[in-house]
């Protein structure tokens, strides 16, 4: 259990009712008879003082009393703003039960109701129609504090449903906020530390822009320049006033998220989850079927069914960790990567208008192509990919139900022993096959990982297959605890790639072939722990750290910066901290 209390003293300047409405300091009933007295709290709370397992108790009791998961988000959302501490230590003594409540799955209806919620604003909000104040609504919320992470979204592409304007970033559920939330939970980022910026460029949904109670800006979105020039001065904000700080892209869409990932990761310490984070769960999980089978990553032939942002951030992923662990030529690496999208295979015939110029390293020659059948539309598909190709991995972005059908299966079986098959789009109703029947179909060979949550498959001889969860939970919080660690300059490659090798490395797989690929949910804070340090110790490798100390103090350096939800004791100070 966590600890009723912390030997850390803080000296505090609030009293009375502004010190009770603080989440940040507010400890409700677990105030002890000396702070009431000395924050002038004696009658102002009832008369027994509770522990925090009290507290949680009470609280966990109320939570269930709601039927729906909104209404539990709801509840949990109210929590967090009346007391920090309390919030975090119910979700981390039921993490696997109550993460989805705050996060995906629940957050995307909430998200699509955000304006006919609306009670309360969270993080910070920057309009492109007031931009010429840009700089000082960026101050009036971090002057002063040290900001180790900033969550931002523009809100184009959330979670499967699209463009959704403002109605993330602000309640817990809501997409800025629910990442920085993940942080604390999992890799003990303090929250005090954390802000979640809203992007507000617009919206194309006209939903939205005809509802008279959508709070954000009623303007179709600005694109090209002026929408550059926006984000932009957002950026060399953050540069120049929390130069440290992790900033974290967060559902851009597809036309700009590869594109301003590329623009900054070299001048600031930048990450986008949907590319890197889902591609670094990914390779975790590959790395280690791989190590099951006892091979390598090079020697893989990889389809990749669905080419947006997750898809290619995998693909790319995954080929520079076999430059760099198979030491590959990138070229020789980009040969081994199939990818699909709406189009069909990404082959050159398509041309220009339907390859991405993200897609270009990995277009396929024709003259490869010219015997393998074609739909009518002149277009090569899946089944045919996957006769020619005879692929061992096969991997699904692509929100295309039931893609992987039994003929798509039963044919990579054919082509290798064990196939790797991760069919990754979310939520479960959109997976491109359930992994049971892969299982079956592969009779039981298949070495399998989701999107979402799945429950274990029979083998032939009766035992049960644990269904790894590709869930960027397991990762993202440790890569960026672990820049953040760092000072580090950069997320780079090599930081990212290490970070997987750790998470691979914990794998139930690699001790019994028909466990998980990936560490249990349960398991989360401590592989974001070991993630971050590897993270932290291929940064000093690198020579892009912003600290003085060495490589070998990286765990003793994360353990004392992790926050944790314990009450200190307090002191009145007319000086200290409000």
């Amino acid at each position: 259990m966590i600890p009723v209390s912390s030997e850390t003293v803080f000296k505090v300047a609030l009293r009375g009712d502004t010190l009770l409405t603080s989440p940040r300091w507010n400890k409700g009933t677990a105030f002890t008879k000396k702070e009431r007295k000395a924050f002038g709290l004696t009658g102002r709370l009832p008369s027994r003082v509770n522990t925090i397992d009290e507290q949680c108790d009470r609280a966990y009791d109320q939570l269930r009393s709601n039927d729906s998961p909104i209404g539990k988000n709801s509840f949990l959302q109210s929590l967090k703003e009346q007391n920090w501490v309390l919030y975090y230590s119910l979700l981390s003594r039921h993490l696997t039960e109550l993460t989805p409540i705050i996060y995906t799955p629940t957050e995307a209806e909430a998200i699509a109701n955000y304006s006919h919620l609306f009670r309360r604003s969270e993080g910070l909000f920057l309009t492109f129609p007031d931009q010429d104040t840009m700089e000082e609504d960026f101050l009036e919320q971090t002057r002063g504090r040290e900001i180790d992470l900033i969550v931002c979204t523009d809100a184009e592409a959330i979670l499967g449903i699209g463009d959704q304007g403002v109605g993330v970033g602000t309640f817990i559920w809501h997409i800025s906020t629910a990442k920085s939330a993940i942080y604390t939970l999992l890799a003990g980022i303090n929250p005090s530390k954390a802000l979640s910026v809203t992007l507000d460029v617009g919206t194309d949904n006209e939903a939205l822009l005809n509802d008279r109670l959508y709070v954000g800006w009623p303007s179709r979105r600005i694109r090209g320049v002026e929408y550059d020039k926006f984000i932009d001065k957002f950026v060399q904000l953050v540069r120049k006033y929390q130069p440290h700080c992790l900033l974290h892209f967060e559902d851009f869409g597809v036309s700009n998220a590869q594109r301003l990932l590329e623009l900054y990761r070299n001048e600031h310490s930048v990450f986008n989850d949907d590319i890197q984070g889902t591609g670094a769960v990914t390779l975790a999980a590959l790395m280690a079927a791989v190590g099951v089978i006892k091979s390598k990553m090079a020697d893989q032939r990889y389809v990749i069914f669905g080419a947006g942002s997750a898809g290619l951030g995998i693909a790319k992923q995954v080929r520079d960790a076999i430059m760099l662990a198979d030491d590959v030529s990138r070229e020789d690496a980009n040969k081994k990567f199939y990818l699909i999208d709406r189009f069909g295979l990404i082959k050159k015939s398509l041309g220009p208008s339907k390859i991405r110029p993200a897609l270009q390293e990995f277009v396929r020659s024709d003259e490869e192509w010219a015997d393998v059948p074609t739909n009518d539309a002149g277009e090569v598909e899946l089944l045919e990919v996957v006769k020619k190709v005879r692929p061992t991995v096969l991997i699904g972005c692509s929100t295309k139900g039931g893609a992987f059908t039994e003929s798509v299966v039963r044919a990579m079986k054919e082509g290798c022993e064990r196939p790797i098959i991760f069919p990754l789009s979310n939520p479960s109703r959109l997976v491109e096959v359930d992994p049971k029947d892969a299982n079956d179909w592969t009779g039981g060979m298949a070495l399998l990982a989701t999107g979402s949550p799945f429950p274990p498959a029979k083998m032939p001889n009766g035992k049960d297959y644990v269904i790894a969860e590709c869930n960027n939970a397991l990762i993202y919080p440790g890569l960026g605890f672990g820049a953040m660690l760092s000072q580090s300059r950069r997320m780079s490659d090599g930081m990212i790639i290490a970070g997987a090798q750790r998470l691979a490395a914990l794998s139930p797989a690699l001790k019994d072939p028909d466990n998980a690929l990936l560490p249990d949910f349960e398991d989360a804070p401590r592989a974001n722990f070991e993630v971050a340090v590897a993270v932290a110790e291929q940064a000093f490798k690198e020579g892009i750290q912003g600290v003085s100390w060495s490589k070998e103090e990286a765990k003793i350096k994360a353990k004392e910066r992790q926050w944790t939800p314990v009450y200190g004791r307090y002191e009145y100070d007319e000086h200290g901290a409000k």
